[in-house]
Formats: structure tokens, C-alpha cells, sequence
């Protein structure tokens, strides 16, 4: 068998392969001739590459069934997929606000995605946890049991064995895990309020979350903590998880996040509001019983630079 172009004596394991199909071989279906050129492949590897179209033949891509006859170039792309890089253990740096054998509180950063997913398959929380603690490997989702979106910062709990995971996800559904966040919204909030309002897919717009009548239930708690000249600074505290919750609730009310760039304004009339480049949201406090212990926990983080900012700007702009 030709080796293949990037073939080095190092490289037991070459990811592209260029070959040319040998006269042995002729007379045998495409997949059978992979099976006899690559034997340390699988047969079902070997039709994961048919299928996915990482096989050529002559410039084609044939299918299984095809026969070669001898002296086609042959091209294999055997690198693995981008969903392979989702378990590999990565060196991301974490800020860990607390760790015992049975649990992990990280205080996630903007711009980290939690878990992997089309788009980002690498780089995210779950392969930075892989990498912190290896044995997180033993438990489904590396022990996330909730989320913040990538442009969310603050804390977020993780299990670190099958038997606190199972009782973290039994207090989310009780609703007795605690979940405090600090979001700066649009115009003037007058009061302490609920919403309690279903969230469901967009029924149009299939990217986007929406308050629609099928959706699962969803209610968020919200009280004003400071007033600014077109903006309210809300602490907002979750009873249930769904996806966006915080972000959908309140624009339903007409209250959107400053700097959402889904469910938010275009313009506000502020420029400093209008400048803030993501949604104003971070989870600031959470409180939950150990899973072991059943002692009472709580965590709380500071804000995030640029929020910490934000607020600042907004402060002198209203003593002036």
C-alpha cells in the first residue's frame, strides 16, 4: 500500500491518506477493499467514512457497493469528527469558588460556552471539568446538571459523582436550588413583579426561545435594585430553567436586557447602553443543600468587568 503524502516516520496514525487502489483488489466492493487497506479500522468506521463522503474514488464518492478494479486513486479523510474533540479533556483555565468530593461550584466567565454543541465542540466548561477532574468522565454531561449562556457569566454548581448529580437534578426539579441573578434592563421597572409565563420553541423562528401556550412552564421573580435614566438594574431569581428563561421573561414584559442581541433593541436611544456588546446578565448568587451533607450553601460572585463597567458609566451619566 502507497504511504500517504503526509506520511512521517512519527505519524502512526496519518489522518489523510492518498493512495492508489493495488490490482489485489480488484474485483472487490469499495467497502471491502477499505476493509483489507485499513484492518486496523473498524467495519463500521470504515462505513462512517462511506457515508459521511470522506471516501473518494477518482474524484467521486461511490458507494459501498461500487467496484474497484485496480489502480484508482483512492482518498481517505480519516480524521476524527468535531463531535470526538466534546470528551477530550482540555487545560482551560476555571475559577472555582468551591470543591469537596462531592461537588463543584465554578464561577464561569463570559464567552464560555457550558457544553459542547454544533458550533462549538471544543473549548467549552465540560472539557475544561474533563481536565480539572478526570473522573468527572464517569458521570453523564461531566456532572453538569444546568447552564448559563456563553455570554452569561457567574456560578454554577457541578456533581461530581453519580449520587450528588441525581440529587442536585432532584433539588432543580423541586425548585430548592436558589438561583439569584443581577440583569440590567431596558426603561424604568416600577416594582417587584412574577412572571409566569410557558417558554417553547419559536414557532417561526427556530433558533429563538418565546412565551408560547405549548411551551413548558417557566416562572422568574424580579425586583428593582437601581434605577437609571433609561435602564433598571433587576435582581431576578429563577423557580424553574428553561433555556433563555431570564432574557425571554422579560422582554415579554417589555423590559429586554441591555446588549441582548436575540430577544433585545436594536437601538435604545442610550449609546452607552446601546454599546454593551452582550446580554447584561449574570448569576450572582446560588444557594443549594449538599448533596451529602444536606448542610445549606451558599455562593456569591462579583460582577463581571465590563457589567461592573457598564454600571459605573451609567452612574456618572445620572450624577451629571
Amino acid at each position: 500500500m502507497n504511504e500517504p503524502d503526509d506520511y512521517s516516520p512519527q505519524d502512526a496514525a496519518p489522518l489523510h491518506h492518498r493512495l492508489t487502489i493495488p490490482a489485489d483488489c480488484a474485483g472487490l466492493r469499495l467497502d471491502q477493499a477499505l476493509a483489507r487497506l485499513f484492518p486496523s479500522h473498524s467495519r463500521s468506521r470504515l462505513q462512517g467514512w462511506l457515508k459521511s463522503g470522506r471516501v473518494s474514488l477518482d474524484g467521486d464518492q461511490p458507494d459501498a457497493k461500487f467496484k474497484v478494479w485496480g489502480g484508482e486513486s483512492l482518498e481517505v479523510d480519516a480524521a476524527p469528527p468535531p463531535e470526538a474533540a466534546a470528551e477530550a479533556p482540555q487545560d482551560i483555565p476555571l475559577v472555582v469558588v468551591h470543591e469537596d468530593e462531592e461537588i463543584l461550584v465554578i464561577d464561569k466567565p463570559v464567552g464560555l460556552v457550558v457544553h459542547p454543541g454544533s458550533g462549538n465542540w471544543s473549548g467549552t466548561l465540560l472539557n475544561a471539568l474533563l481536565h480539572h477532574a478526570p473522573q468527572l468522565a464517569a458521570v453523564p454531561r461531566a456532572g453538569i446538571v444546568h447552564r448559563l449562556d456563553k455570554d452569561t457569566s457567574g456560578l454554577l454548581v457541578v456533581a461530581k459523582t453519580l449520587e450528588s448529580q441525581t440529587a442536585l437534578v432532584r433539588q432543580l426539579q423541586a425548585r430548592t436550588v436558589r438561583r439569584h441573578y443581577l440583569a440590567l434592563v431596558h426603561r424604568a421597572v416600577a416594582g417587584p413583579g412574577m412572571v409566569e409565563a410557558p417558554i417553547g420553541r419559536h414557532p417561526t423562528q427556530r433558533t429563538r426561545m418565546a412565551v408560547v401556550q405549548s411551551g413548558r412552564a417557566a416562572v422568574t421573580r424580579y425586583r428593582p435594585r437601581e434605577r437609571f435614566a433609561r435602564a433598571t438594574l433587576v435582581e431576578c431569581q429563577l423557580e424553574t430553567g428553561r433555556t433563555h428563561q431570564i432574557r425571554v421573561h422579560m422582554a415579554h414584559i417589555g423590559h429586554p436586557l441591555v446588549g441582548d442581541a436575540t430577544y433585545g433593541l436594536r437601538r435604545s436611544g442610550s449609546p452607552v447602553l446601546d454599546a454593551f456588546a452582550r446580554q447584561a446578565l449574570h448569576a450572582f448568587r446560588l444557594g443549594l443543600l449538599h448533596p451529602a451533607s444536606g448542610a445549606e450553601m451558599t455562593w456569591e460572585s462579583p460582577l463581571a468587568e465590563d457589567f461592573e463597567a457598564l454600571l459605573a458609566s451609567l452612574r456618572e451619566e445620572s450624577a451629571a
